[in-house]
């Protein structure tokens, strides 16, 4: 799932999955972060969700991808677009 809040200069998207699948830690990675994992690690919170919040340039697209643990690469189904290698946000 992803969030969206718009400020002033920059739009905050937050990046969020269950606390339990896939299990292990769990990166997000883009070209908002030169694709390095560990960069923006999802963190668990109290409400049975983890999360990773981004603040990114407003008006851009940006390609990203979940990496967990045992080099799994994955998509989020509720990017708003896919380029048939990576999920796009649009912010």
């Amino acid at each position: 799932m992803l969030e969206r809040k718009l400020r002033k200069n920059s739009t905050e998207v937050t990046f969020v999955l269950p606390a339990d699948f896939p299990p292990g830690p769990v990166s997000v990675v883009g070209d908002f972060n030169g694709w390095t994992p560990g960069t923006h690690q999802l963190k668990a919170g109290k409400n049975g969700l983890r999360a990773a919040t981004v603040s990114l340039e407003t008006g851009r697209a940006y390609a990203f991808r979940y990496l967990a643990s045992g080099d799994h690469w994955f998509d989020d189904e509720h990017a708003d677009t896919h380029d048939g290698r990576n999920g796009l946000i649009h912010t």
